[in-house]
């Protein structure tokens, strides 16, 4: 083998590897029985050790080559249904080789997480990457595992965001031109930064797959290697470079949570961890608008999971696994759990208000889990947990965070018919006040009440201190107005067997029978009785505070105020 294949070849399944004695300090019988005993080991270790159904060996593993003897016999590497799977050394390899050209993110306590989880947690802090994901790990790994004449003709992908940019970003710095196919549905920002670093970026369909046969074409017609994003060999190894720095710089972790989506990440962590200490869990957090490794977990191979919507974890929407991931996953991971919509946007919110850290859906991913509750075997154990991409667009963090305070309970929207006439909001904005709760937007509608023309609708959003305040304050308006408050959209939209549910707890009170529910038409609440000001003092008997309020503002107005 020469020099240069040798070295394009480290760390994959062709790499060259030295023998741990020098063949120099052995006689040549000595180095004849080396050698048979090499050829044999490989050999006894297939008879004696039956592998599972569906495994066979192959000679695709590096060579130990006897200087002396030219003689260089392989050892047989795993394959699996047609997969040719990286092993533990691959995994070393690969972490030595891009030592550096990626950073060494660090991993921190977060004392406010773990008083919230009960967990000791531990943040791996993957966005401080220069593209700001983990992928620049695997994509390195891969583009210097390239021969001379592949760096020539180039590499070609099919992503629409983190696999893109990591490519993009060490293909210029490697000198390595890289094509990469996004579709229609790719965020801008991600569509230029690519461009920026140089890469070709050409628009492609409107999801990942046709990008990806779209991609075909140059592999076909310009020779260039194809790198999938999640299963390629050399992807997984340097993945797995993560958990062998989390084990380097943590002692007694007692479990690793990894957001999942095609599994490239989580099949490195868990080969690097289980090789090195079986003891600690590796568990997997996926959406649950996209279990595609649950899917084959549970089917016992790789399947098509068919998504029904997008996903805040937009990085994790892959539907169907890698399969060389998959058989790297199957023996090593100990659990996989799923985050809702709702977990995810907590979970986004509560890294910004805790650690102040932006993360996109998919980073935030196995964060969610641990808040949800989701893995309560892990209280008081030493928990890390990957923060594995920042890329998320200005405009999507605002909105996220928005659902983030309605699902935490601390933003509601709510409407209310009062009486058309002086001193009508004055008196609802003063109960507002009264709960200690903020109007954060009011709004007030007359034409769309058609039976009462002496009423006016007014539409109110209110940031809340939590689910308790909520209670309040709808415990307070009910007993005053018919008071409608707004669901979220989720569960509008949800299927008709699934229930309904609200950041609002309602009460079970006799009032809880005339709030209106939300309907499918465009219906308002119907008018109020209206009742003059004396009867109300009188007989309704509200709060002093109130009244004395409403009197107030009686006198202002009487003031032409």
């Amino acid at each position: 083998m020469s020099s240069g294949v040798a070295g394009a070849m480290r760390g994959t399944p062709m790499s060259a590897r030295p023998l741990a004695r020098s063949p120099s300090a052995l006689s040549r019988k000595q180095r004849h029985h080396a050698g048979a005993a090499r050829r044999a080991a490989p050999r006894a270790a297939i008879q004696d050790n039956t592998p599972p159904a569906g495994v066979t060996s192959a000679d695709a593993d590096a060579e130990y080559c006897d200087p002396m003897t030219q003689e260089c016999p392989q050892v047989p590497r795993q394959v699996v249904n047609g997969q040719d799977l990286p092993i533990f050394e691959d995994v070393s390899t690969a972490h030595f080789r891009i030592r550096s050209g990626v950073v060494r993110s660090r991993c921190t306590k977060s004392k406010s997480l773990s008083a919230i989880t009960g967990m000791n947690i531990l943040i791996k802090h993957e966005w401080e990457q220069a593209t700001g994901s983990f992928k620049e790990r695997g994509a390195r790994n891969a583009l210097l595992a390239l021969d001379e004449a592949q760096r020539a003709r180039g590499v070609v992908a099919a992503s629409a965001g983190n696999h893109a940019l990591a490519l993009a970003y060490h293909g210029k710095d490697l000198g390595i031109p890289v094509t990469v196919l996004m579709p229609s549905i790719a965020p801008l920002t991600k569509i230029s930064k690519c461009r920026a670093l140089g890469a070709n970026v050409i628009l492609e369909g409107d999801s990942i797959a046709d990008a990806a046969l779209a991609a075909k074409r140059f592999v076909e017609n310009q020779g260039m290697k194809y790198i999938n994003g999640f299963d390629d060999f050399n992807i997984i190894a340097g993945a797995g470079s993560v958990g062998l720095e989390i084990l380097e710089d943590i002692k007694d972790v007692d479990a690793i949570v990894v957001p999942v989506g095609g599994g490239g990440l989580i099949a490195g962590v868990a080969l690097a961890v289980k090789t090195i200490n079986p003891n600690v869990m590796v568990i997997g957090v996926e959406p649950d608008r996209c279990p595609s490794m649950a899917a084959a977990f549970a089917a016992g191979k790789v399947v098509k999971f068919d998504m029904p919507g997008p996903t805040l974890a937009d990085g994790l929407a892959v539907p169907t696994v890698g399969p060389r991931s998959f058989e790297v996953c199957r023996p090593r991971v100990d659990k996989l759990v799923t985050v809702s919509e709702r977990d995810i946007s907590v979970g986004l919110l509560r890294l910004v208000e805790c650690e102040k850290l932006v993360q996109e859906g998919a980073g935030a991913a196995g964060m969610a889990a641990c808040l949800a509750g989701k893995l309560p075997e892990l209280e008081g154990k030493t928990v890390v947990v990957l923060l594995c991409g920042g890329n998320i667009d200005t405009n999507t963090l605002g909105n996220t965070l928005e659902r983030g305070l309605v699902n935490d309970g601390r933003l509601c929207r709510f409407s209310v018919v009062v009486p058309d006439r002086p001193g009508g909001i004055a008196g609802l904005t003063a109960v507002i006040a009264e709960v200690g709760a903020s109007i954060k937007q009011i709004n007030h509608e007359r034409a769309w009440l058609q039976e009462d023309s002496h009423s006016v609708q007014v539409d109110v959003t209110c940031e809340l201190t939590g689910i308790a305040m909520a209670d309040t304050l709808y415990e307070e308006l009910s007993a005053r107005y018919k008071v409608d408050f707004t669901r979220p959209k989720s569960a509008l939209t949800n299927t008709a067997a699934a229930p309904m549910s609200s950041p609002i707890s309602f009460p079970t009170s006799a009032n809880a029978a005339d709030v209106a529910k939300p309907s499918s038409g465009p219906q308002r609440l119907p008018a109020p009785v209206l009742y003059d000001y004396d009867t109300i003092v009188n007989n309704v008997k509200p709060a002093r505070a109130l009244v004395e309020a409403v009197e107030a503002a009686f006198a202002e107005l009487a003031k032409g105020k």
